[in-house]
């Protein structure tokens, strides 16, 4: 109807809902048009074409209205209607008071409400006034406000909700990638830490190899020296020629059957003491050499050693004699000094 049409858009509602209201409601007043509007408003106004609406009402009214019109002609012919009858002019929802034009708008009601309890009424429903529309619009107005303060609302706490879980799922690859990190780094510090017991043992074993080298070469000069000058040949490496000290030792003759000798070395400042194997024909600068690969305290050109039984101490001068020579075969206790 152009009076529903008008006041929906002195309300201020779109024109095009305006429309798709009044034609999927079948025109069947202003109520319903603006329920119509508030509980589509999220929705896209369709193509109007699509669009049906209850428009055999005024057909079914028209019938309604001539079937009433024989029926009271019937009713006065037998008597049985007075003639100042009153007229049903409206109906009455007696659960919630609400007052409908017509039957459309009852049925109407009852689906959205639930109702089912109807009675024909003599009042008549008069038009809204301005101060009544104004009333209306504000208060759909307050309905449509609070209807998006409560979804802003949701939506708010749903991205809470989101943000969370994404800064939890962060933290949890953040700690997962630090303890790979720190497990990755006590790797590679233990890689370290073998490749240079393994660089001090190589180097140890080619200076020893060196030493040797030289002690044999300056052995077969010394013998060919000899044999040039016809004079005993002299073996340099026969234990009974043995310094004292070697003598002394647990080596002995017995030395020369180990090849490799077993060495314990205590620090003079205290603290956990080093254990290593060395070839028996190593220097001692070689011992000097692993100490100062495990600890940096140590100065290959300054660290001592002793020992306490049998009491000695080696000079500078027995850091390039052979373990066996310093009679520390097949096993020492050694006492640096840094």
């Amino acid at each position: 109807m152009a009076g529903d049409k008008d006041t929906l858009l002195a309300m201020g509602f779109d024109p095009a809902r305006v429309e798709w209201a009044l034609k999927a409601t079948g025109n069947r007043g202003l109520q319903p048009a603006m329920d119509h509007i508030l509980e589509n408003e999220s929705k896209s106004v369709p193509n109007l074409k699509n669009v049906s609406g209850s428009t055999g009402s005024s057909a079914t009214d028209a019938r309604d209205v001539d079937e009433d019109e024989e029926d009271a002609e019937a009713l006065q012919s037998l008597g049985g209607v007075a003639a100042n009858a009153v007229e049903a002019k409206s109906i009455k929802c007696t659960e919630c008071g609400k007052i409908f034009k017509n039957t459309d708008l009852a049925n109407f009601h009852a689906e959205k409400s639930g109702h089912d309890q109807f009675e024909e009424s003599t009042e008549e429903i008069k038009p809204l006034t301005e101060e009544e529309k104004k009333e209306r619009l504000d208060e759909l107005r307050a309905k449509m406000a609070e209807k998006r303060s409560r979804k802003a609302i949701e939506e708010a706490a749903e991205q809470k909700a989101n943000e969370q879980l994404r800064r939890k799922a962060g933290k949890d690859i953040h700690k997962v990638r630090e303890e790979l990190q720190a497990k990755e780094a006590i790797k590679e510090a233990q890689q370290k830490k073998r490749d240079k017991l393994e660089d001090a043992k190589a180097r140890a074993a080619v200076k020893a190899q060196i030493e040797a080298d030289k002690k044999a070469r300056a052995e077969k000069a010394a013998r060919e020296k000899a044999l040039r000058e016809g004079l005993p040949i002299e073996d340099v490496s026969n234990p009974a020629t043995a310094t004292p000290q070697s003598g002394s030792s647990t080596s002995g003759v017995a030395g020369k059957d180990f090849k490799e000798t077993r060495l314990q070395i205590r620090m003079s400042t205290g603290g956990q003491p080093y254990t290593t194997s060395l070839p028996s024909d190593s220097p001692l600068s070689a011992v000097a050499e692993f100490l100062a690969a495990q600890t940096l305290t140590v100065n290959v050109d300054t660290v001592t050693f002793a020992q306490h039984f049998p009491r000695k101490s080696f000079s500078r001068t027995d850091f390039s004699k052979s373990l066996r020579e310093l009679g520390l075969t097949p096993s020492a206790v050694l006492i640096a000094t840094p």
